[in-house]
This record gives C-alpha cells, sequence and structure tokens, in this order.
C-alpha cells in the first residue's frame, strides 16, 4: 500500500498503521466455521475498536465527521481484506446497510439507528435486489402502497447480504404502478416486523449470510419512510456511488495478499535446481501482477479523493470497480496457477481468495454494468463539449 501517495493525509497513514495493528491481534485467529456467528462476532469486534464509526456519518450518533471519508472507508476495506475477507464483509454491510440512513434519514431515524450502527449494537441490511431485479435495479416489482398510517409491503427481496442476521433492513420498494425508476420510495424495516420472513439461506462459493425475504403484508409505519416519497431509486444509486468504490479496494486487498503469498512460494519453491522465483515465466507473472494491482490503486485512490472533495464520481467509480475487480480476478489466478496443486487445495490462503474474488465481479453491478455507466458518462462528457453554447437548455 503506497501512502505517499498524494491521496492521502496524515489522518489516513496513521489510520492503517492502527488497523495493521488491530487487525493482526484480532484475525489471526478468526473462527469462521459458523459464518453467522463470525460475522456477529466481527461487528462487535469493530464496533469495540473504533473501526464502524468510519462507516456512519454525523458526529451526533457517533461518526467522525458529518461526512463519511471515502478515503478512510477504502483503506478499511483494502487493510481488512488481506487479512479475512469475512471481516472486510462485516465492516462493508455496515456502511452499505445503513448508508441511505446516514444520507438521507431524518433526525429521529439518524438518532435511532446510527449509533448502534457504529458501536456495532445493531446489523444493517440492503434490500434492493429481486429475483427479477438485480443488475436492472429499477425494474423491481416489490410494491408498498398506503393504508391508514402504515405502508403495506408485498413482494420479494433476493441476494441480500445480512439478510437472517440483521436487525434492520433498509428496502426499495414501488409505491406507484409502472415500471423504471420513477415510483420507488425506501423505507426502514425491523427484522421483528410481521410479515417480513426469510425464506431462503443463500449458500455461496465464499461463505457469509445471504437470504431470500418475502413481504407478506408487511406493515411499516409512515415514520419509517426513507427520505421523499419516490425519490427510492436516487437513494440507492447515491448509497452505491459511495460505497461502490470501496469494493475496488477490497478487490485491491484480496490481490495484495496473493502477491504475497505467490512472493513467499516462488522464493522458497525449489524446481529443477532453482527457485520457481528464478524462472523467466515466474517473473513475467509477478510483474504483471504487481502492476495490476498498482493501476487498480491508482484509480482506486483517485475515485475516493475526488469524491471526499465534493466531486460526482460516477465514472471514476466505476472505472475503479471495474478495474480492480477485473485485475483482482486475474492476480488471484496467476497466484493459483504458480502454487500448482496446492493453490486448488481447501485451507490454502489463495484458495480462499480465489473463491473470495468471485463475488466482487458481480455485486454492486457487476462488471458489465459498470461499462455501460462508463460509456454512458464519456459519451455524455462528449455530447456537453461538443454541445454549442447557444443550445443549452
Amino acid at each position: 500500500m503506497s501512502l505517499d501517495w498524494p491521496f492521502f493525509d496524515d489522518y489516513h497513514r496513521g489510520l492503517v498503521d492502527a488497523l495493521e495493528s488491530w487487525a493482526g491481534a484480532n484475525l489471526a485467529a478468526l473462527d469462521t466455521t459458523d459464518t453467522d456467528a463470525a460475522c456477529r462476532s466481527l461487528v462487535k469486534a469493530l464496533g469495540q475498536g473504533g473501526w464502524l464509526q468510519h462507516a456512519i456519518g454525523g458526529p451526533a450518533v457517533g461518526g467522525l465527521s458529518d461526512k463519511i471519508d471515502a478515503r478512510a472507508i477504502c483503506l478499511i476495506r483494502e487493510t481488512l481484506a488481506r487479512h479475512s475477507g469475512l471481516a472486510d464483509f462485516s465492516f462493508a454491510m455496515q456502511g452499505l446497510g445503513s448508508g441511505a440512513i446516514t444520507l438521507f434519514g431524518s433526525d429521529n431515524q439518524r438518532s435511532r439507528y446510527l449509533p448502534g450502527v457504529g458501536q456495532g449494537r445493531l446489523i444493517p441490511a440492503f434490500a434492493l435486489s429481486e429475483p427479477e431485479a438485480g443488475s436492472d435495479a429499477a425494474a423491481l416489482r416489490c410494491f408498498a402502497r398506503l393504508d391508514g398510517a402504515d405502508y403495506v409491503l408485498t413482494g420479494t427481496k433476493t441476494w441480500i447480504s445480512n439478510g437472517g442476521i440483521a436487525d434492520f433492513y433498509t428496502v426499495f420498494a414501488r409505491t406507484t404502478e409502472g415500471t423504471g425508476s420513477d415510483g420507488i420510495s425506501a423505507f426502514i424495516v425491523d427484522a421483528d416486523t410481521p410479515g417480513l420472513e426469510v425464506t431462503e439461506r443463500i449458500e455461496v462459493i465464499a461463505p457469509h449470510p445471504l437470504a431470500t425475504l418475502a413481504f407478506r403484508d408487511c406493515r411499516v409505519p409512515q415514520a419509517q419512510q426513507l427520505g421523499a416519497l419516490g425519490q427510492g431509486f436516487s437513494i440507492a444509486m447515491d448509497t452505491l456511488d459511495l460505497f461502490r468504490t470501496s469494493v475496488a479496494a477490497a478487490a485491491i486487498g484480496f490481490a495484495r495478499r496473493a502477491l504475497n503469498e505467490t512472493l513467499t512460494h516462488v522464493t522458497s519453491r525449489e524446481m529443477f535446481g532453482r527457485t520457481l522465483a528464478d524462472f523467466q515465466l515466474t517473473k513475467a507473472k509477478l510483474a504483471d501482477m504487481a502492476t495490476a494491482i498498482d493501476a487498480s490503486a491508482l484509480l482506486t485512490y483517485r475515485a475516493a479523493w475526488l469524491r471526499d472533495r465534493g466531486r460526482r464520481v460516477t465514472r471514476e467509480a466505476a472505472m475503479a470497480k471495474l478495474t480492480a475487480t477485473e485485475e483482482a480476478q486475474r492476480v488471484i489466478d496467476s497466484a493459483v496457477q504458480l502454487f500448482g496443486g496446492l493453490g486448488v487445495t481447501r485451507g490454502q490462503v489463495v484458495e480462499s481468495l480465489y473463491r473470495e474474488i468471485r463475488s466482487l465481479r458481480i455485486y454492486e453491478g457487476a462488471s458489465e454494468v459498470q461499462r455501460l455507466i462508463i460509456a454512458r458518462e464519456v459519451l455524455r462528457s462528449h455530447a456537453d463539449a461538443h454541445t454549442p453554447p447557444g443550445d443549452v437548455e
């Protein structure tokens, strides 16, 4: 990690040093046999360590500042990912699951939920995806109808991280008939609300809490509406924009760990009277791995730095996520190849990383979606640059 880059302040450098020490002391012997229990334990430990204060905004509710520091979020995720994929996941979901409340919540909503998130007492979840609305988030069908003082939610959400262990869900539902992004609103739904049921726990190659939720005439008080009516799609996209860059940072953490494990292996593995590192083919792979990591990091921390300066970073965040996750997959694949048979042996670090990295190319916007976003932004910039001043509306 190149902390001497101009993207960072002394505050960020001190943050990484402190987290590195904490992670070494708290994550080395992490028991992940029971995934749910491990996540609950990690959230509690991260809260007690003060790290979750970075995932929420507002000093009045336990955050470190009014705005979430994107560079800090990225540095924390990169560091945690190098040590433990599950620790990175637990931290990230505290931010993503409550991010809409930080950005759009009322004073009452912020004071009710964010202190518990920052202290590790409450676990949130972000409930956007549906069986027929994944990458096309605007196609969601979960419906919320107003009935007296309550909204009644009906529908299904799936691929919900923290599903089954969350204390509350940020849920996006349609409040007007039709399709597209218009008419979607956001709600905070406590996990014990009647009518909300976890109908399936989903098992994936890198285990973490994941579930399908059913809303069966689930009554939610109007006071739990998050932001303005019909603002839900914008709320979802703004929340994802804030945390998308941090997905890239996690990918970099996985890739750095893979490179470090590979360097240890190739410099000690003897083959044909030499070490594996002596072969030109090995050196070429190591060069490609190191270059891919640095290129990804430059894009990632550029995006985070620009966001912290108040810039809109839709294009930059998409570039960072696309590049970092795709390149991390290649880096880790190279690590597995250089380890040979050990690389696909369960219990090896690179085998675990191979499973961890795969989902990052899908969640919070698949690589294909990131390419569409980048192209859209590039075309928009081109059109703006070639529009005569008199034609601007």
